[in-house]
């Protein structure tokens, strides 16, 4: 099974991007035949940025993504939306790649299940 989630919002002030990569790591964890593959789109793009500092006690949305990547998930950046918010030069997390709506629309087909956050 082939579960693609789909996150829009930006890695802080809101916790849906923290929802949707709980999930995703739940989902490698207690089914790791499942893949996982995860879309950035929008504000989420943001998540992909390395060196994200966040208080002690808080959730750090880059390890979250590095885990989901080392446990075998692919992680996707919109490229139109990064260069909207003109992050597409910028190194990004290791294992996420600049993507487009085109290879969107293949992980939609591909997928048996497609969450969005």
């Amino acid at each position: 099974m082939t579960v693609l989630i789909l996150i829009n919002d930006a890695p802080y002030g809101g916790e849906k991007a923290y929802n949707a990569l709980r999930l995703a790591m739940a989902l490698q964890k207690d089914h790791p035949t499942v893949q996982v593959n995860v879309f950035l789109m929008a504000d989420a793009v943001s998540c992909a940025i390395p060196n994200q500092n966040t208080p002690q006690g808080y959730y750090n949305i880059e390890r979250m993504l590095k885990s989901v990547i080392l446990k075998g998930g692919k992680v996707k950046a919109c490229g139109t939306c990064a260069e909207a918010r003109g992050i597409k030069g910028l190194s990004l997390i290791d294992g996420v790649e600049i993507s487009t709506i085109s290879q969107l629309a293949q992980w939609v087909v591909e997928a048996d299940r497609v969450l969005t956050f």
